[in-house]
């Protein structure tokens, strides 16, 4: 692995650190590596925090690629939708550690997670899709249809309004805000108490939560293949 994801491991726990340039956009390349952080925590048993920088989680795909030709962009965002289903089914929990902003594609790596943490301050979280002019996707819809509250779904995926971190945590993206020096051990502390948890249970009563869902997101993902404007 590069620099762009940085991988840890003690005492059972993975860290996964996001970094790329300012806003911890989401390449192929970073998308390939963070696969391969999961791939070796998965391998290791350990549960899995994923973090990114102070003050930026992720600011979602890279519009560059994005804008290299529609190829490119669901190329992308397919690969995208792949990481988002395969963190839903992860054997082991996982913690997302949210920095600060964390915008589009950042915020479904939220939706994506077990465990959502942020931190107070001046930040945004949510989804701009159709603020910067891309209908949402149809993993994007279902995915936050799942885990945003009913009313919020309207207001996040059709009317693109950004929260701050208390907002977002009573729409759905968080499940937690700590303080940004408390981030970390909290992190941490959350890990170890997931930990105590039965690995097999929680597996098979993920997996047994999320049939439906991550039955509809195998279509969702190749219905998003097929299509000529993506977010």
């Amino acid at each position: 692995m590069s620099d762009l994801v940085k991988y840890a491991i003690n005492d059972g726990i993975a860290v996964l650190t996001l970094s790329n340039g300012k806003v911890n956009a989401l390449t192929p390349e970073l998308i390939a590596e963070l696969n391969d952080g999961l791939d070796q925590a998965q391998a290791a048993g350990a549960i899995v925090i994923v973090t990114g920088q102070p003050g930026i989680f992720s600011g979602g795909y890279d519009l560059k690629v994005m804008m290299k030709g529609p190829e490119n962009a669901i190329a992308l965002v397919a690969a995208g939708s792949a990481l988002s289903r395969r963190m839903l089914a992860h054997p082991q929990p996982i913690i997302a550690a949210c920095n600060g902003h964390a915008v589009a594609k950042g915020a479904f790596l939220l939706l994506a997670s077990d465990y959502r943490l942020g931190v107070a301050g001046e930040f945004t979280i949510g989804l701009n899709e159709v603020q910067i002019g891309m209908t949402m996707h149809h993993v994007g819809i279902l995915l936050a249809r799942d885990r945003l509250s009913p009313a919020v779904f309207q207001r996040s995926v059709i009317n693109a309004e950004m929260f701050d971190p208390q907002g977002a945590m009573a729409a759905g993206f968080l499940d937690r805000v700590v303080a940004a020096d408390q981030l970390m051990p909290t992190a941490l502390e959350v890990a170890r108490q997931m930990k105590k948890l039965n690995p097999v249970a929680h597996r098979a009563t993920k997996l047994k939560a999320r049939k439906a869902l991550l039955e509809a997101l195998d279509g969702a993902i190749e219905a998003d293949k097929k299509a000529s404007v993506v977010g």
